[in-house]
């Protein structure tokens, strides 16, 4: 139930910015008063899915442990989260339209998911080997520092 609740949350927020950002878009963008037979046809009919649903299955996907987002999107999402999702599109139409919803997405991160800095920074210390052990006595690259 936990999930259900963040998951309505996080779409809740991303409903809000869309509605936002497609305001503002509408506003600033430039509209031909007069196109001509040259320019391309722009669809005025909605899609299955609205961006924020997208959005918010995107955020899902980088909150979670899966390693690909096809095994997320056909084995998380198209089962268990179908009741939150009800116009679910196939997983080559979700890839498809991902694009669209690249830059409302950043945004989105950017204006309103971006914590603070602190200051603290974690460095991994992991060891990298500079050479073999048989020329490390020979190695003088890192000598006094490793």
């Amino acid at each position: 139930m936990k999930l259900v609740s963040k998951v309505t949350e996080i779409y809740c927020i991303a409903d809000d910015f869309c509605k936002e950002y497609h305001l503002e878009l509408n506003k600033t963008s430039l509209s031909l008063s007069n196109p001509s037979a040259n320019s391309p046809k722009h669809r005025k009919r909605k899609g299955r899915m609205s961006d924020a649903e997208m959005i918010t299955i995107l955020i899902l996907f980088h909150s979670n442990t899966f390693r690909n987002f096809k095994h997320f999107y056909l084995f998380y999402v198209c089962r268990e989260l179908k009741k939150e999702f009800p116009n679910l599109l196939s997983y080559t139409r979700f890839v498809e339209r991902m694009p669209r919803v690249a830059i409302p997405l950043l945004l989105f991160l950017k204006l309103g998911l971006m914590g603070e800095c602190t200051g603290i920074t974690f460095i991994d210390s992991t060891r990298i080997p500079v050479c073999d052990n048989k020329r490390q006595s020979r190695n003088r690259v890192f000598k006094g520092y490793a």
